[in-house]
């Protein structure tokens, strides 16, 4: 679910071409490595590296819409939406970033 989420949330981020292709870049490849730490369950690395870049999404993601935001005379709605998306997904990651944090501890991370 975390995985879906995410997705669908960048993919409207991505929408209006208002963010770098960076933006999609870091957030689809670390949606990827979650792919990889679903398929493998019984890595501990597969899940310490999910974790590791969704916390370091969060950091590119403030970069990110902190740079490009438009001045207000450039936002129309479509614009609005993919941004509040962008932003949506940012202020979902520390939640997702816990439960993954408890996935790693249940597959015997300390």
């Amino acid at each position: 679910a975390i995985i879906l989420v995410h997705w669908l949330l960048t993919v409207w981020g991505c929408m209006n071409y208002m963010l770098p292709v960076s933006y999609a870049w870091g957030n689809f490849s670390v949606l990827a490595v979650g792919i990889w730490a679903i398929v493998q369950r019984d890595s501990l690395d597969a899940i310490t590296m999910f974790l590791t870049g969704l916390l370091l999404t969060v950091l590119t993601d403030i970069i990110h819409i902190s740079i490009f935001y438009p001045s207000r005379d450039f936002l129309s709605d479509a614009k609005r939406f993919s941004i509040g998306m962008a932003i949506f997904s940012l202020l979902l990651k520390p939640v997702s970033c816990y439960l993954v944090y408890r996935m790693y501890r249940e597959r015997g991370g300390e």
